[in-house]
């Protein structure tokens, strides 16, 4: 069993920047994918950016260049980093574990955090 606890959404102004972080605890297998999605109210959740326990990153192509997605392996913990924000990343941001090299979501997903962009 993993569990994912979530932090660091808010409400933020068109440009802003906000960062997320994904804490993983429970029984970890050295080789791992962290992503995070979102979904916006009447659309489905969607791949935001992932990164293996080995670094190899995956992002949407619509935050390329905006968003950056991390990990600290010693405390098996994922962050992203959203620069340049807009009003269409509003969204609930869900981090996803997967405990294999996958560009599918894993099993276990966190509790989901609010990332509110006005205009």
């Amino acid at each position: 069993q993993v569990q994912l606890v979530e932090s660091g959404g808010g409400l933020v102004q068109a440009g802003g920047s906000l960062r997320l972080s994904c804490a993983a605890s429970g029984t970890i297998p050295s080789i791992n994918t962290m992503s995070w999605y979102r979904q916006a109210p009447g659309k489905q959740r969607e791949l935001v950016a992932a990164i293996t326990s080995g670094g190899i990153t995956n992002y949407a192509e619509s935050v390329k260049g905006r968003f950056t997605i991390s990990r600290d392996n010693a405390k098996v913990t994922a962050y992203l980093q959203m620069n340049s924000l807009k009003p269409e990343d509003t969204a609930v941001y869900y981090c996803n574990f997967a405990p294999t090299y996958t560009s599918r979501p894993g099993t276990y997903w966190g509790q989901g955090t609010q990332v509110t962009v006005s205009s």
